[in-house]
């Protein structure tokens, strides 16, 4: 049985895997230079467990698909990471690199071993340093954080998941609450560190118990495994006779009941798993792993309604999910539906001018390809930040200017009077964006995709997976230099013409 604090390793890789099918990888480990005392602690921590050192490593079968697990001991030292703890994990996560393994990290930590020092910690770089390497082969890195996940585990290879979840009400964090209370001299406030509040501020993916683990990560790796379609895109000119008022696409675009990012996803994938973002589900912001006609995606968008304005946590979030992208070799389609970036003192302290210029900057750089939805609407920075694309999509009635036009008329007039007819004389409706080279395809609403959001979402989705089918056939170099292309001509009335 476990300890008061949860699964052993031994019977959460019971839960995991198929029935006999966990093939154990550990080798025996030697701790050179032990004294007596460490040596006698080493020797009562094995009788207990059954284990020779604080993690056992090997392959098993989730559901038939071979992964990688690599489980944390608690009742081993306290889960601590040594030398030949972090040698033993270095090595599981380079044998996965080398069988193309995806794995999964069931971290469960006090941290670094006090009684081996700097060494022990040190090796959090090692470690590191092949998770890295397993990203960078393009191989799925999944973490479960489990109750308790502290230290340099949780500030190294506890938290590089490209999905991180965590067990419910695990305390998790840098330093434990007596150590911050001996260092600081005050208490660590409650509830700091559990896993639903990290989950909360976007920093933790999901939070769920073990029992609902395995069908997560098999929920995750479907995402991930299926296969582009590879189709012709279909031409994007604008139909002959199309025309869109653009002050009637701006309220049609503010209608409560307009589908947003997440309805999207309902209607326009095959499957998905939401992953964690600022705020929640309250939150400006969707993040998801995705599969569109087969075509697997990594998707970061903008949601419509949410409780708070668009910030600069968000856009960090962007950022991280570009780089997610990257290292899985998928591509990023994000979402563009907002009513502008945050506007408060606030939000000029955080930087978020800055972080919607690094989000440009990383978008425009990105290796993989990168679809830009514009959904609804597309209000000043904060949209800008996620349009920079290979290839652009955008519904009917979407828009996107500087400002809402009550603020572009105030600026123009000093008053919001002239709202209406700045809209129509600024260019910022669909099609009009399409004749300055931003958007490539136009998706119908019949007439407003409130009134028939499944198949208006069943729409948007066909158009993505023949994009995202397209953008596959294409070479890294000549899709990034017909990107660079692109970015040169955006503005001129005369692209459309090319």
């Amino acid at each position: 049985m476990g300890d008061e604090r949860g699964l052993t390793a031994g019977e959460l890789v019971e839960l995991l895997a198929d029935p006999g099918s966990f093939r154990c990888w550990d080798e025996p480990v030697a701790h050179p230079g032990a004294d007596d005392a460490y040596e006698a602690s080493l020797a009562k921590a094995a009788a207990r467990t059954g284990l020779d050192e604080a993690v056992t490593t090997g392959r098993a079968l989730l559901d038939g698909v071979p992964v990688a697990l690599v489980a944390s001991e608690f009742g081993f030292l306290g889960g601590s990471i040594g030398v030949a703890t972090a040698e033993r994990i270095t090595r599981a996560v380079e044998r996965a690199t080398e069988e193309r393994l995806p794995v999964l990290a069931l971290p469960v930590s006090g941290g670094t071993r006090m009684q081996e020092g700097s060494a022990a910690f040190l090796c959090m770089v090692r470690v590191t340093a092949a998770v890295q390497a397993h990203q960078a082969a393009g191989l799925p890195y999944l973490t479960y954080l489990r109750n308790p996940t502290m230290g340099g585990v949780f500030a190294s290879w506890g938290t590089l998941g490209h999905v991180v979840l965590a067990e419910s009400g695990a305390r998790l964090g840098f330093l434990g609450p007596r150590v911050y209370e001996e260092l600081r001299g005050v208490q660590l406030p409650p509830g700091v560190q559990r896993s639903e509040t990290l989950a909360a501020r976007g920093l933790v993916d999901a939070v769920l118990p073990p029992e609902e683990l395995r069908e997560r990560v098999l929920r995750v790796l479907s995402a991930l495994g299926s296969r582009p379609v590879r189709q012709p895109q279909p031409a994007a000119d604008r139909p002959a006779g199309t025309t869109a008022d653009a002050w009637d696409s701006v309220r049609r675009t503010r209608r409560a009941d307009r589908p947003g990012a997440r309805e999207l996803l309902d209607a326009a994938t095959d499957e998905y798993v939401l992953l964690g973002a600022p705020g929640g589900e309250s939150g400006a912001l969707v993040r998801a792993l995705a599969v569109f006609g087969r075509s697997p995606a990594v998707v970061v968008g903008q949601q419509r309604g949410g409780d708070r304005p668009f910030t600069a946590a968000d856009l960090r979030a962007v950022r991280r999910t570009a780089r997610t992208a990257q290292q899985l070799g998928l591509p990023l389609v994000t979402v563009v539906d907002t009513a502008g970036a945050e506007l408060s003192v606030q939000a000029e302290l955080d930087g978020i001018a800055i972080e919607i210029a690094h989000c440009l900057s990383t978008l425009t750089s990105l290796r993989t390809p990168v679809l830009a939805v514009l959904l609804g609407q597309g209000s000043g920075g904060g949209a800008l930040a996620l349009l920079p694309a290979d290839r652009v999509i955008a519904a009917e009635h979407s828009w996107l200017a500087p400002l809402p036009p009550e603020g572009a008329s105030a600026i123009v007039h000093r008053d919001g009077d002239h709202a209406a007819d700045l809209a129509r004389a600024q260019g910022i409706g669909a099609y009009d964006l399409a004749a300055v080279g931003l958007v490539d395809e136009v998706v119908p609403e019949h007439p407003d995709a409130a009134d028939e959001p499944a198949p208006f979402g069943a729409r948007i989705g066909r158009a993505v997976a023949l994009a995202l089918g397209a953008l596959a056939d294409v070479p890294v170099e000549q899709r990034l230099a017909a990107r660079a292309a692109r970015n040169r001509r955006l503005g001129d009335r005369r692209a459309s013409d090319g």
